[in-house]
């Protein structure tokens, strides 16, 4: 599933950055770009990122 789609950055390469250890939006941003354009999808990254924070990994 695209997250961004400006940058056409996927749900997979967001979770790849959040694995490799990026815990804010601006981090994820910096790896991917996915919010680094018009933001709408920062909603979404930061989701992601409290979703893989409650999974205890």
């Amino acid at each position: 599933m695209y997250v961004c789609l400006c940058l056409g950055v996927t749900s997979e390469t967001v979770s790849r950055a959040v694995s490799a250890g990026a815990r804010t939006s601006r981090q994820v941003s910096e790896v991917c770009g996915a919010g680094a354009e018009c933001g709408r999808c920062r909603r979404t990254v930061q989701s992601m990122i409290e979703a893989d924070r409650g999974s205890g990994a």
